[in-house]
């Protein structure tokens, strides 16, 4: 049968289709002899039709409308929506169907439309269908009513393809679109999905504005911000939690508590506290769970935890059972034993008063207190409580009652302990396995912790599964609990019905890294045997990480094999190993142990180059690494890095710098080894003073170039100090002076003794004339001096005189007389 939106097209005069009869079977005579006599209105003669006289009675008006609605929706069903439009604008502006326009909506054809608007998006005419849906609804049609389940299927392939090609931007737009037309979006492409994008672009307005169409925005909102915190992007957070509070013209207490998390999560402590001051500061009342994520976010902080505890019962909000258990967590993270004890003591009260009834995160969490506190019997005391309240011991629980024999250096008990949670049940997972051997490898046990290793992974963990209650649950007869996790044959252990406990599986042992390193940590000096397990590591899939090579340099440094430390820290690079501060600090340490203290400075200039903060541990074992002073280079190499250990917040042990620097000092002297002057009352008077005061001194005047004017001001200093001073001046001088820079002015030292010296100066005046021996006796110099009187010396002492009080007692040592000191030494 023709169609005859195709015969329109034409403008040929033609009935509706319900007037034409079949191709099979020719019209009758009569029937042509109607369609003579009454021919139908054009397509562009609608409007005049309609508004015809001849149109004005109520069956001709409906018969039109019928005929231009299955008009239009047959023209629709061939993706010409412009006609559609054309005609259904032309009949619903019509004033003479005005009353009856809702006829014509309902009567198009809703399945012709969709099945055009399929065939329009299988051939990629999004566009098309947007403009056409746009049009329908400014005409009043519902455009969600024009989709079947197939184009809607159609919709949503076109709506994804723009989310892989990122046209992020159109597609939220069309989104926006299709929610104002009353689309069910969420069946269009999945928000979960768009939402995760727009979290990987760091892209906040966008999955704001998207997640703003569904009707519960709210939630979406949520889960990106949550998404935000996991990739450790707290700005990003933020800024949605912004955006929640507009959202929802308020606070949001899930929202509250989630943000709070994610501050944690970021490791943002402080913004974690303002929310809840800003809380506050609206007169809102936080809820339970606000309280307890903000505790258990500062709950290695236990002042405010309990400051937070103390204001949630002057708000008179409830504490539940996971209040108290974050309260036992921080008193744990603070090794706060005594208040654990109480609060545990008051949880345990409030059980007994039916408040609610402790769980296994609180027995753990108890003996987690005791087992960093090596008391094990306390500990075992909790597990007790434990199996007579009738909570069933997890694996944390039993992880935490072996560490508290570890930790006591009860080796045996804690493997007694484990075996025990083997035949309870309780398979065994890596972290628990490695408690144990660790114990073994601290105590020196290294066979005994390999023979467990490989009895582990050859034949596993045989454990009983499915293990039945006890029929009885007020028996508590202290024989049977020893049977059920006594050390007696698995085989026995059996309920009062003489049932067996459950089926035996064998449990496969999966060790991690962390299982190889601290049995790399057992090998020694033996690197042979260290690199066999890196190697085993790689069998089981397992990389090894900067501790295990840090152990492998460790070892060869160790067996004094200093090459093969260094080879192993470069082999860390090839294998993608990034080396952090551990492995450098491992690898100096190498160099150093093994008196090569050049190649320990190369390190560690390389480390400051990547970029990687030096920690105590590798600062001190660089000031160790010079038994000795040869050079200036590596005094001031020293010095450097001395003044860049205290800028970082790092206090030093300066009494070995300064040993090193007092014999590098006393070699201006001749036969300086035996003029050595720290001993008896000269150390201990030094010994008043910080170090540290003294080495910032000599490593500022170190830094000085010997053409700079030298100015040694020792006022305030002790003999000791002022000797150091001025010989470690004189011993840069001499060592630049042998490498080529002449020497261009004087040395002056200011004493502070002027003509003003009375008996509170005997001090300073002791230091001066210790000062001026050992440069006239001990090294020859000549030495003039001055009391403040008027200008010592040539114009440039002038000039310094103009800069200073003239009251400041200056000793000068001529550039004539250290010319000749210093060629007397070449000499020599």
């Amino acid at each position: 049968m023709a169609e005859l939106g195709v015969i329109v097209s034409s403008s040929l005069h033609l009935p509706p289709s319900s007037s034409l009869s079949k191709p099979s079977s020719p019209p009758r005579r009569s029937s042509r002899r109607s369609l003579r006599l009454s021919p139908q209105p054009l397509l562009s003669d609608v409007r005049i039709d309609l508004t015809s006289p001849a149109s004005s009675s109520e069956p001709s008006t409906r018969r039109l409308l019928k005929y231009y609605a299955r008009l239009a929706s047959k023209i629709a069903r061939g993706g010409r929506f412009t006609d559609f439009l054309m005609i259904a604008e032309s009949v619903l502006t019509s004033d003479a169907v005005a009353a009856e326009s809702s006829q014509f909506v309902a009567r198009v054809d809703t399945r012709m439309i969709s099945s055009g608007i399929y065939d329009v998006l299988r051939n990629g005419g999004l566009n098309v269908v947007l403009d056409f849906l746009n049009g329908a609804h400014r005409l009043g049609f519902c455009p969600s009513s024009f989709f079947d389940e197939a184009a809607i299927e159609a919709l949503g392939v076109e709506c994804r393809r723009l989310v892989e090609r990122r046209r992020l931007d159109e597609f939220v737009e069309i989104m926006e679109t299709l929610a104002d037309y009353q689309f069910f979006v969420k069946e269009v492409v999945d928000p979960d999905v768009v939402l995760r994008i727009f979290v990987q672009r760091r892209n906040v307005e966008m999955a704001v504005r998207y997640a703003s169409i569904f009707p519960h925005a709210q939630l979406l909102l949520c889960s990106v911000m949550n998404e935000f915190g996991k990739k450790r992007d707290l700005k990003s957070a933020i800024r949605t939690f912004e955006a929640i509070k507009e959202t929802c013209g308020g606070y949001n207490m899930f929202a509250c508590r989630s943000i709070i998390d994610i501050c944690g999560l970021c490791g943002d402590l402080l913004k974690s506290r303002s929310i809840f001051e800003e809380l506050l500061a609206q007169k809102i009342t936080p809820n339970t769970y606000v309280f307890n994520s903000l505790m258990n976010v500062n709950a290695r902080d236990l002042s405010y935890t309990l400051h937070v505890y103390r204001h949630m019962q002057a708000l008179c909000v409830t504490l539940d059972l996971a209040s108290y258990n974050i309260i036992l967590k921080a008193c744990c993270n603070a090794k706060r034993v005594d208040l654990a004890q109480d609060v545990y003591k008051e949880m345990k009260d409030l059980q007994s008063m039916g408040v609610f009834k402790l769980d296994v995160i609180t027995y753990s969490t108890m003996i987690k207190v005791f087992a960093d506190a090596k008391l094990s019997q306390m500990a075992l005391n909790v597990k007790e409580d434990m199996l007579w309240a009738g909570v069933d011991l997890n694996i944390v629980t039993w992880s935490s009652l072996i560490s508290a024999f570890t930790n006591a250096g009860d080796v045996d008990r804690a493997l007694q302990m484990f075996e025990k949670m083997i035949r309870a049940g309780c398979a065994p997972n890596a972290q628990c396995c490695n408690i144990l051997l660790n114990a073994f490898v601290e105590s020196c046990q290294y066979d005994r912790a390999f023979r467990l290793f490989y009895t582990w992974k050859e034949s596993g963990f045989k454990v009983f599964q499915n293990m039945k209650k006890r029929e009885h649950d007020n028996i508590h007869d202290s024989s049977l609990l020893d049977q059920l996790t006594g050390d007696g044959d698995t085989q026995s252990i059996c309920l009062y019905d003489s049932k067996p406990l459950g089926n035996m599986v064998v449990v496969p042992f999966r060790p991690t890294v962390a299982t190889f390193n601290i049995l790399m940590k057992a090998c020694g000096s033996d690197h042979y045997r260290a690199k066999s397990l890196m190697d085993e590591m790689k069998i089981m899939d397992l990389s090894p990480n900067h501790i295990s090579w840090s152990i492998l340099i460790n070892i060869y440094g160790t067996s004094q094999d200093i090459w093969g430390a260094i080879q192993a820290f470069k082999t860390m690079h090839r294998f993608g190993i990034k080396p952090d501060v551990i492995a450098y600090t491992t690898a100096i340490k190498a160099c150093v142990e093994n008196e090569n203290p050049k190649m320990a400075f190369i390190l560690f200039e390389e480390m400051k180059r990547h970029k990687i903060q030096p920690n105590l541990v590798t600062y001190n074992t660089l000031l160790r690494a010079l038994t000795r002073y040869g050079s200036l280079h590596d005094v001031q190499q020293c010095l450097a890095m001395y003044q860049d250990m205290r800028k970082a917040g790092y206090n030093s042990i300066d009494y070995h710098l300064e040993e090193l620097l007092e014999e590098w000092c006393e070699g201006v002297l001749s036969g300086g080894n035996q003029n050595k002057i720290l001993a008896g009352a000269g150390r201990s008077h030094t010994m008043k003073k910080p170090y540290s005061l003294l080495i910032e001194k000599v490593a500022t005047h170190l830094q000085k170039d010997v053409g700079d004017n030298q100015a040694i001001d020792i006022r305030g200093l002790t003999k000791v100090e002022a000797r150091i001073i001025v010989l470690s001046v004189l011993r840069m001088i001499k060592e630049r002076y042998q490498s080529g820079k002449p020497i261009e002015d004087d040395i002056l030292i200011i004493s502070g003794i002027g003509k003003y010296a009375n008996d509170a100066a005997n001090h300073e005046s002791d230091v001066q004339h210790a000062i001026i021996k050992v440069l006239q006796d001990e090294l020859g110099l000549e030495v003039n001096t001055g009391h403040g009187t008027g200008p010592v010396g040539n114009s440039k002492d002038q000039k310094y005189q103009a800069r200073r009080p003239q009251d400041i007692g200056l000793l000068k040592v001529t550039k004539e007389s250290l010319c000749h000191w210093l060629q007397r030494k070449n000499r020599q």
